[in-house]
């Protein structure tokens, strides 16, 4: 066997097989490219559709100027992803070599990555923008709420400081009403030492009662600001359109504001402090009143231990105050309006499936891509190994041979009719030889032989 004769070997059965199955995938393709373009268009309007709700709650104004805005957008990325995945869906697949691959891959990552850029965190604003929204309003009021419990604890206990102040007072007091009776400075009246006594037993009941009237007002102001809080925790989950739900937050986040910033001046620890200042450095003292000599010296005696005293009641009630002012507080919250695609930006986190719908619509044609990319290089590993004349089908081969009778001017078979009969040739072929029909040319004598082995 010559060659030839080897190179022009009919297929073998795991050929035939391979070929049938590629014919088969073929077959398969052909169903789907019959859709394929609708469907591709479909997603295309989709997500054109998100995308103009997105862009429409972008855009100012409700006129008709920014209608057709927002409609041209999504016109324009209804029809680039349109274009794009049919070029991607028709020439990735066909590509052979892993450069031309690559190249194509990276154009497809780059195409996709310009359309998240113009289309999915639009569809995604669309999708979950009002949700979004609310999750800002909502993580506000519970800053607010913080902010407001912990100003709240921090003016209560500075109310703690009354009875610090109390104590103190009560001290004074008591010494006072010994150096009445004498049992203190050992003279007995309302002298010198009695009336600094009384002097700091005033001042500090006068601020015991002024700690005493800013209860009431302390009350008062965390019971409006928990209301205040209930009818923005309802503008967070109430029904309506969220942007004018948001206008009513923002004003009812001013007055809580106010009021957060009036309780935290309620606080008496500052006060307290500047008493505890004063306590021992403004004394007033009397000029000693004794009738002797000795009696003055016991009354310089006693108001310097009075004056001693002052100063460590001082230092504890400063130390006092300054712990309640210590405590820490949290930062001044500011409600900030913010649209419905930064929201969905900021909280991208807390909105993960809406951000999977609204990519996966807009990159659902890559997996078409990829699936055609399968198909096709399993036709091409099934046909590879097989010359092509030999994929030939029957209807392939009687068209190739009517080509031929065309190109060397032959007249197509017409109907049946036999004619007269032929005379016999005695070079010619015996009868019903094939090559009767075509010119006795070697290249046309074997094309027909392989044709009646392939059927």
């Amino acid at each position: 066997m010559t060659s030839t004769d080897a190179a022009r070997r009919p297929p073998s059965r795991e050929e035939s097989r391979g070929l049938r199955h590629a014919r088969e995938i073929e077959g398969h393709l052909a169903a789907l490219d019959s859709f394929a373009p609708m469907a591709l268009g479909v997603l295309s309007v989709a997500s054109g559709i998100y995308t103009y709700l997105g862009v429409r709650s972008q855009l100012d104004g409700s006129g008709g100027m920014t209608f057709f805005a927002a409609v041209a957008y999504s016109l324009a990325v209804s029809v680039a992803i349109f274009v794009f995945w049919s070029y991607m869906i028709r020439l990735l697949p066909a590509m052979r070599t892993a450069r031309d691959r690559l190249g194509m891959m990276l154009a497809m990552a780059l195409g996709s990555a310009a359309i998240i850029a113009m289309s999915s965190w639009l569809n995604a604003a669309a999708l979950a923008g009002a949700a979004a929204v609310e999750q800002h309003l909502a993580e506000t009021v519970q800053d607010y709420q913080t902010e407001l419990e912990l100003a709240n604890r921090v003016a209560v206990a500075g109310q703690s400081l009354q009875l610090d102040v109390a104590r103190a007072r009560q001290s004074f007091q008591d010494l006072s009403a010994q150096e009445a009776t004498g049992d203190l400075s050992g003279t007995a009246g309302r002298g010198a030492v009695f009336r600094v006594l009384t002097q700091k037993a005033d001042e500090l009941a006068g601020l015991e009662r002024q700690i005493e009237g800013q209860g009431p007002q302390i009350t008062a102001a965390f019971e409006e600001g928990n209301a205040i809080l209930s009818r923005m925790r309802e503008l967070t989950a109430g029904a309506g359109d969220v942007n004018e739900r948001s206008v009513r937050f923002a004003e009812e986040s001013v007055r809580l504001a106010g009021l957060i910033a009036q309780l935290r001046q309620l606080s008496v620890a500052p006060l307290v402090d500047r008493a505890a200042q004063d306590l021992s450095a403004s004394v007033v003292l009397p000029a000693l009143d004794g009738r002797t000599e000795a009696i003055r010296t016991g009354q310089q005696s006693t108001i310097e231990s009075v004056m001693g005293l002052l100063q460590q009641r001082a230092e504890t009630l400063r130390a006092a105050a300054q712990a309640v002012m210590a405590m820490p507080l949290p930062e001044e919250t500011t409600y900030q309006p913010i649209s419905t695609a930064e929201a969905v930006l900021r909280y991208a986190g807390d909105f993960i499936p809406s951000w999977a719908g609204a990519i996966a619509i807009d990159l659902l044609p890559a997996v078409l891509v990829f699936v055609m990319m399968v198909a096709q290089s399993a036709i091409r590993a099934q046909r590879d190994p097989v010359d092509a004349q030999e994929m030939m089908t029957l209807a392939e081969l009687r068209a190739a041979m009517a080509a031929l009778r065309e190109i060397e001017g032959q007249p197509a078979p017409s109907s049946p009719d036999p004619g007269p009969p032929r005379r016999e040739d005695p070079g010619a072929a015996p009868d019903g030889d094939p090559r009767d029909d075509l010119p006795g040319t070697p290249g046309n004598v074997a094309l027909i032989d392989r044709g009646q082995r392939r059927t």
